[in-house]
């Protein structure tokens, strides 16, 4: 796979530091401008309408060091309870708030470490959930697990509870890389964590990758591989470690020295995909991987993929609310954004206000250069005068700003009239060509390289 890309495309495009494309426009440019005011506005205005959850359980046992997260490390039970008490009341105010009844087609809990509470805590907060929202009978619950603290009794918990979806962390089995990563983590620990969420009903099981992290090499990537299919996910997601030091400080723990090169991180890529594709996985967007038959692979072949700050997904929910600090909402206005700070976010929920630090609210051709990032990043294609018929919009001033001819001239993407196709090569570049199309880009922003 090496000739696909060459050494000096890598050169050119691999070390550039490009948004993931989990939203448009990307976190950096969310303002404090945007605040408590406007969300209490937008939820007042939605009609009767489908919408996901994600709750932010901002607490893990010990710290990755390699996580990217907005998570801390509680040695206690009393901070994570106060905790939970402060999202409770957020759920009661966001669902007060709200015009009308909100049907819940999603609910994501991520973190830090989502099972890290007890059990009857879990219990409590999906019974506030359903008391506050009407979750239909089909509702995708799924929830980020750590696999070395997962319990007996969580596990049936949230088998209890009506979950139907975990994803499961595993990054690499190789020791060498655990170590230089503060995440040692065996295969049986792991196998543990799947056979009792399986003996409690969550069989739809997703596991995370990462490939660039230190020591890491080909061949312990397609190790890893090896072991991870012997459990039979139904997906995976594989991420490039993204090592920004000066957001995340204890990622400098991490010596840089052992870190892969460009090249390397593309080769550890091409490589895992290489053997997920060989056993019957499909490649879904830029870094996912699903069985033929499960729901993901479905929707990308039907063009209905999606992508939202959980990554790839089936989820064609309108709204989407953020509860918890640091957690991001997602309205047909605009993005809103929760309190990072622990502290801040429950004064602000202790004082009846919905903890809100900062937004942006969508202006001009937003919704349409979204709308084509998307379709780039889930169907590496795009045909403009579609999407321009539904958001409006010069399609002529769009493809003009993009500035298409070097990637056409570096076989990146090709171009047929108003629609582009990314190329076999130009795959693992996808965030690159969909960069073309953002207005907001700038070299001050601070993302993980594009490969």
């Amino acid at each position: 796979m090496t000739d696909m890309l060459s050494a000096e495309l890598l050169a050119r495009y691999g070390d550039a530091r490009i948004p993931r494309y989990t939203s448009y426009p990307t976190a950096p440019h969310f303002s404090p401008d945007i605040g408590e005011t406007h969300y209490r506005s937008w939820l007042a205005s939605l009609p009767p309408i489908k919408a996901s959850l994600y709750l932010h359980i901002p607490f893990c046992r010990a710290m990755c060091w390699y996580c990217g997260c907005h998570t801390t490390v509680a040695g206690r039970e009393a901070p994570v309870a106060r905790y939970l008490d402060f999202l409770g009341r957020e759920i009661d105010q966001v669902a007060q708030r709200a015009a009308g009844p909100l049907t819940i087609s999603h609910i994501h809990f991520g973190g830090g470490t989502p099972t890290l509470m007890a059990p009857d805590q879990m219990r409590s907060l999906m019974r506030r959930l359903a008391d506050q929202f009407f979750i239909a009978d089909d509702a995708e619950i799924a929830i980020e697990i750590d696999p070395r603290t997962l319990t007996d009794e969580m596990a049936e918990a949230l088998g209890g509870c009506g979950f139907n979806r975990a994803s499961l962390g595993l990054q690499s089995f190789d020791p060498k890389v655990q170590q230089a990563i503060n995440r040692v983590q065996s295969f049986a620990d792991t196998e543990a964590a799947v056979r009792i969420l399986r003996v409690n009903g969550i069989d739809r099981l997703n596991f995370d990758l990462i490939y660039g992290l230190p020591h890491q090499t080909v061949r312990s990537c397609i190790e890893t591989v090896e072991q991870t299919i012997q459990l039979q996910p139904h997906r995976l997601a594989v991420f490039g470690y993204a090592h920004v030091p000066a957001f995340k400080p204890h990622q400098r723990k991490i010596d840089e020295g052992n870190l892969p090169d460009s090249e390397a991180r593309f080769l550890q890529s091409r490589a895992i995909a290489d053997a997920l594709i060989q056993v019957g996985y499909v490649e879904i967007g830029l870094d996912h991987f699903a069985l033929p038959d499960d729901p993901l692979t479905k929707a990308a072949e039907a063009g209905k993929l999606h992508r939202n700050f959980q990554g790839y997904t089936t989820d064609d929910a309108d709204v989407l609310i953020g509860l918890g600090a640091s957690s991001i909402g997602r309205l047909p206005q605009g993005y809103v954004q929760n309190e990072v700070r622990i502290p801040e976010y429950q004064r602000l929920v202790d004082e009846d206000r919905l903890p809100i630090a900062r937004g942006y609210r969508f202006a001009g051709d937003d919704r349409l250069r979204g709308a084509v990032i998307e379709r780039l990043m889930c169907d590496q294609r795009v045909d403009f005068p579609a999407v321009c018929r539904v958001f409006g919009g010069d399609l002529n001033t769009l493809l003009e700003e993009a500035a298409l001819e070097p990637l056409i001239a570096d076989g990146l993407i090709e171009r047929n009239g108003a629609r582009i196709s990314v190329t076999t090569r130009g795959r693992p570049l996808v965030r690159s060509i969909a960069a073309a199309f953002d207005a907001h880009l700038s070299r001050g922003d601070q993302h993980s390289r594009a490969v």
